[in-house]
C-alpha cells in the first residue's frame, strides 16, 4: 500500500502551471482537459488544522490529465525532474498500459516533463517513452537522459501560456499520418 507524506507535494508547481494553461486553452475554446485527482484515504491528520499528514492511495490512480483537443481525445501525465537522467521508476507499469489502450481507440497519450533545474519543458510522445520503456524491460537502462529527448519537442512558454503543449500535440499527430 503506498502512503503519502510531504513527498506527495512534488510536482504541484508543474501542475499548477498546467492547470493555468488549461484554463486559457478552455477559454479560447481549444481544449477541455480535466485534471483527475488521486483517491486517498487520510490517516492522520495535523491537528488544529485540516491537513493531511499521512494517507494512502484507494487505487492505482492512471494519468494526471484527460480531456478532447478539438475533438481528438487526449490524456497526459506531468512529471518533474531535478536532474538530466529521468528514472522511469517515476512511471508506472498500469499508466503506461492505459495510455497503450488509450492510443490504441485513437487517443493520444503523452507526458509533460519538466526539467526543473534547467527550466525546460518537455513533450514526451508516449511512442518515445515506449522506446525507452521497452530497453529497460529488455534489460537495458532503467531511465533515460537528457540527451536522448527529441530536442524539436521542447515546449516554449508564451505570452499567456506557461505551459503551450497543444503546439507539441499538433507536431505529434502530424508526425502520425
Amino acid at each position: 500500500m503506498a502512503t503519502w507524506n510531504s513527498r506527495g507535494l512534488r510536482g504541484s508547481t508543474l501542475e499548477d502551471l498546467i492547470n493555468r494553461t488549461n484554463e486559457k486553452y478552455r477559454e479560447n475554446s481549444l481544449c477541455l482537459i480535466q485534471k483527475i485527482p488521486t483517491p486517498i484515504t487520510p490517516i492522520k491528520m495535523d491537528k488544529g488544522s485540516s491537513h493531511i499528514t499521512l494517507a494512502y492511495f484507494d487505487q492505482k490512480s492512471t494519468v494526471d490529465y484527460i480531456g478532447a483537443v478539438q475533438g481528438i481525445p487526449v490524456c497526459f501525465d506531468a512529471k518533474e525532474c531535478a536532474a538530466d537522467t529521468f528514472a522511469l521508476s517515476n512511471i508506472h507499469e498500469h499508466q503506461v498500459e492505459f495510455m497503450r489502450e488509450f492510443e490504441r481507440q485513437k487517443g493520444i497519450a503523452f507526458f509533460l516533463i519538466y526539467y526543473s533545474h534547467r527550466d525546460y519543458f518537455y513533450y514526451l510522445r508516449f511512442n518515445k517513452l515506449l522506446e525507452f520503456w521497452n530497453r529497460m524491460l529488455e534489460g537495458g537502462r532503467k531511465s533515460f537522459r537528457f540527451e536522448e529527448i527529441e530536442p524539436e519537442y521542447e515546449i516554449v512558454p508564451k505570452k499567456g501560456l506557461l505551459v503551450p503543449y497543444l503546439d507539441m500535440v499538433n507536431k505529434d499527430l502530424s508526425e502520425r499520418g
